[in-house]
């Protein structure tokens, strides 16, 4: 218990510097996606609640496509018994790009009534579906209590995930990662839904609607980046070229030494899977992982863990099925340790 108030209060001190961004309403940036009549705004349209019950889940999208961003919200999840649900706050191209699609994904993955919350990040590429990246953590907080920062930067050069204003993950642009690395316009989503057939111990558990409805809350929410029309499929990238150096100029495109310990730390201790290190997936290592040897022996049985999916099914189906009660769809099975 000491141990872990130590860690507690490590990840807190890095977390006091806030980033320095410009928040926007809901109607500024954002327009509903599905399940209207679950998507509730607060009066002065700064935060938004997303519910899920027996009839539909819910979702906003950004108004704009994205050439590179940062893309950032204060999000409190839904408390008590959640099994089976999962919010998540992605970008994506899905809709636009159906066969080549691109993904940056923060998919948080349901809990049992006193079991800790879960989540996983995850990166594809031109629609390598069958090649996802996936990490899974726990946290060091109960985000049902409370609400917390989660972000997500995606340049030219690198991709990074914080929680709190602390780097989780960062994924280095590679050459020979060709494709695989997120390279088109995306927009940015946040969803709740049904996942009863993998989101908690590999679909064991399932959303139990006695519970319902499920509210999840965003507020402060950030978009800054290169935008373009939603069906500006190909952007004139040298347009973009001024916003991308800003955009790396910024403090959270930084990674100081302080904050790459922070980043070690989280991961030594609450991370739990990562694709770098599941030979059962990936008998040749995947070109953009450093593989720390210390993380490889711990890791050395995940290879027989099974993970895969994406949001685009998710969406389609939510659609067309918007006026009914949603089924649990995703691309492959998915297992929860």
């Amino acid at each position: 218990m000491a141990l872990l108030l130590f860690f507690f209060c490590c990840f807190v001190g890095f977390a006091a510097a806030t980033f320095n961004v410009t928040t926007l309403s809901f109607d500024e940036g954002y327009s509903p996606l599905f399940g209207d009549g679950n998507l509730v705004r607060s009066p002065d349209g700064h935060s938004v609640r997303l519910l899920l019950d027996v009839y539909t889940g819910s979702g906003f999208i950004s108004s704009n496509m994205y050439s590179h961003g940062f893309f950032s919200a204060k999000i409190k999840l839904p408390s008590d018994y959640t099994a089976g649900i999962v919010v998540a706050f992605y970008t994506s191209n899905g809709d636009v790009f159906e066969k080549s699609h691109d993904e940056l994904d923060i998919e948080f993955l349901g809990n049992i009534e006193g079991k800790p919350w879960r989540f996983q990040t995850n990166m594809y590429g031109n629609g390598s579906t069958n090649r996802g990246r996936e990490e899974r953590y726990g946290l060091w907080f109960d985000p049902s209590k409370e609400f917390h920062t989660y972000s997500i930067l995606w340049t030219p050069n690198n991709v990074i995930f914080y929680v709190d204003e602390v780097p989780i993950r960062e994924v280095v642009r590679n050459d020979k990662m060709g494709g695989d690395y997120p390279s088109k316009p995306m927009s940015l989503y946040a969803t709740i839904w049904d996942a009863s057939s993998w989101a908690t111990n590999g679909g064991r558990h399932k959303v139990n609607y006695e519970y319902a409805p499920f509210t999840s809350e965003f507020k402060d929410l950030v978009l800054e980046g290169c935008s373009t029309g939603p069906i500006q499929k190909f952007p004139n990238t040298s347009a973009c070229t001024q916003t991308d150096a800003w955009l790396e100029s910024r403090d959270y495109a930084v990674i100081s030494s302080k904050s790459r310990s922070a980043m070690r730390r989280f991961r030594q201790r609450y991370m739990y899977y990562s694709y770098c290190y599941d030979t059962v997936r990936y008998p040749v290592t995947p070109p953009e992982c450093v593989i720390d040897p210390t993380e490889k022996q711990r890791f050395q049985d995940s290879g027989r863990l099974r993970f895969g999916g994406s949001h685009r099914k998710q969406m389609r189906n939510a659609r067309r099925k918007r006026r009914s009660r949603p089924t649990s769809n995703v691309s492959g099975e998915q297992n929860d340790m």
